[in-house]
C-alpha cells in the first residue's frame, strides 16, 4: 500500500511539500541559533509554501470561493505568510545587528 499524502497536488508541488520535512527543521535550527540566514530562508520557504498552497487549492477555491474563509486551509496559511512577510526585514536587521555587535567584541585579557 502506498500513501500519497499530497496526491491532490501536481508532482512539483508534491516534491516541494515533501521537502518541507527538511526545510522547516532547518529554518527552526537557524532561527534558534539567531542566524540572519534563518530569517531569509524562513521568508523564502513561507513565500513558496503560501504560493504552493494557493496553486494546489485554486481549482477548489474557484469552484467554491467560500472555502477561503474556512478555519483550516488557505486563510490561516495566508495570514501566517503575511505575518512572516511583514516581520522578515525587522527581524533580519535585529539579528544582523546582534551578530555584528557580538562578533566585534574583544576577548578579555589575561591578568598578569
Amino acid at each position: 500500500m502506498r500513501i500519497h499524502a499530497y496526491a491532490f497536488a501536481p508532482a512539483v508541488l508534491q516534491v516541494f511539500f515533501t521537502a518541507l520535512a527538511v526545510l522547516d527543521p532547518l529554518v527552526v535550527v537557524l532561527l534558534a541559533r539567531a542566524r540572519p540566514a534563518g530569517v531569509t530562508l524562513a521568508a523564502a520557504v513561507m513565500a513558496a509554501d503560501v504560493t504552493a498552497n494557493w496553486i494546489a487549492d485554486w481549482p477548489h477555491l474557484r469552484d467554491d470561493p467560500n472555502r477561503l474563509w474556512r478555519p483550516v486551509g488557505l486563510l490561516p496559511i495566508t495570514l501566517v505568510g503575511l505575518f512572516a512577510a511583514t516581520t522578515t526585514l525587522p527581524l533580519h536587521r535585529a539579528l544582523t545587528a546582534r551578530q555584528t555587535r557580538y562578533s566585534g567584541t574583544v576577548s578579555p585579557t589575561r591578568p598578569t
